[in-house]
This record gives structure tokens, C-alpha cells and sequence, in this order.
């Protein structure tokens, strides 16, 4: 595995140069830290962009659903799809309305994706997405049964053709402006987890799990 994707015509970030990043390890960072997708592709002409769950393993971008799903029956057939994962780290503020900007780091991915056939690999990328979600939720609920995942698609997404765009720091303001007595800077922004909420049909005496309790400090 090379340390970095190798640009191509559809990766190749042509605005703003400078802040994309070909490196693996940072790709994989941002889709680890997300946890939504956006899935675009276009069925007899007409455009989609669908936003879902996924989960990485290894070299593979997992989306699960329905398979009574649109998305994901169109998706097995192997067209051409493109994903992207973005987070916002904070707004920008400057000194003209022109160069407010975000910080963000994006990814996006190109390929075709097919489907995860085989019961055991189907149930692996399953349990994958909870440990996206929540880690090690998957040890102490109920597993999916048969029926389940028959009524469940799995797709895998080989990443082969991606990139990231990431922006940092301060506002850049026309040199002029900065004489003007307007405050800028930047104001953070990030997903955070608030106090767990009971589910109204919870048997009494259940304690919240560590890995409940816990993910506030995870996602803080």
C-alpha cells in the first residue's frame, strides 16, 4: 500500500491547489472521524446526491441500507458513484464579507462499489458500522438475524481514486483591510455529544453502558 492516492484527472484539486492532500493516512483520518456520506450518481440521466452511514476497513468504504433502497440498487449495479465526507472546524471571519470562509477537511472518493455477497463479510461490514458509530456497541446488543440480513444490502467501495481539501488558520484579507476596525478571527465549530437520554421503555435498573457514558468525551 503507497503512502499516498495517486492524482488523477478526477481527483486532482484545481482550485486553491495548495490545500488538497493526496496522503493516505490523512484521507483515512477524516473518514474515520465522520459519520456521514454524501453518495452521488445518476440514474437515467437524473442526478442523486444521498446522504447515509458508511464505515471504513482497511482499503474499503462499506454503505449499508435497505435492499429495497434506490441508492443502493443502482449502486450494485457498478456505475460510477462519488462519495464525499466533509467536517467543519470553524467559520472564518474576516474584515469584507468577500473572504469570510470555513475551516473544513474534505475528502472525495470515485469508483464503483459492488456488493458484499457472502453472509460472513456482510455481518464483519455490520459490525464495522457500529464500531464506527459507537465503539464496542456491537458486544452487548442482539445480533442481526437471518431475516435481517437478507433484508439488508452491502456495498464496498475499493478506494483506489481519492483526495482531501483542507483549510486552516485565519482569514486572508486584502492587505488594506486589515487597517479596518472590524474584529476578525475565527469562531471553532465541532460535533459534539450531549448527556444520554433513556429510551421511554426502558426496563428499570439498566445502567448507561461505559461506552455510552463515555462517548461525550469520544465526540467532544
Amino acid at each position: 500500500m503507497t503512502e499516498n492516492f495517486p492524482p488523477t484527472e478526477k481527483t486532482k484539486v484545481r482550485r486553491l491547489p495548495k490545500r488538497g492532500s493526496f496522503e493516505r493516512q490523512t484521507i483515512y483520518q477524516i473518514l474515520d472521524e465522520a459519520l456521514i456520506c454524501h453518495v452521488g450518481f445518476t440514474v437515467d440521466d437524473q442526478p442523486f446526491v444521498i446522504p447515509t452511514g458508511y464505515a471504513r476497513v482497511g482499503d474499503t468504504l462499506l454503505i449499508h441500507g435497505s435492499a429495497a433502497s434506490r441508492m443502493l440498487r443502482a449502486l450494485a449495479q457498478e456505475i460510477d458513484v462519488c462519495v464525499t465526507v466533509t467536517l467543519i472546524d470553524g467559520l472564518v471571519l474576516a474584515r469584507s464579507a468577500f473572504h469570510h470562509s470555513m475551516n473544513y477537511r474534505s475528502v472525495v472518493i470515485f469508483g464503483k462499489a459492488k456488493v458484499v455477497d457472502d453472509e460472513q463479510e456482510e455481518s464483519e461490514a455490520l459490525f464495522a458500522f457500529s464500531e464506527h458509530i459507537i465503539p464496542n456497541r456491537w458486544a452487548e446488543v442482539r445480533p442481526p438475524t437471518e431475516k435481517e440480513l437478507k433484508s439488508t444490502l452491502v456495498l464496498s467501495l475499493p478506494l483506489e481514486e481519492a483526495s482531501a481539501k483542507i483549510r486552516t488558520g485565519n482569514p486572508i484579507d486584502d492587505e488594506e483591510d486589515y487597517a479596518l476596525d472590524v474584529w476578525a478571527g475565527v469562531i471553532p465549530v465541532r460535533l459534539t455529544a450531549g448527556e444520554p437520554l433513556a429510551d421511554d421503555r426502558l426496563k428499570g435498573g439498566i445502567p448507561i453502558p461505559p461506552h455510552v457514558s463515555s462517548y461525550k468525551k469520544y465526540r467532544r
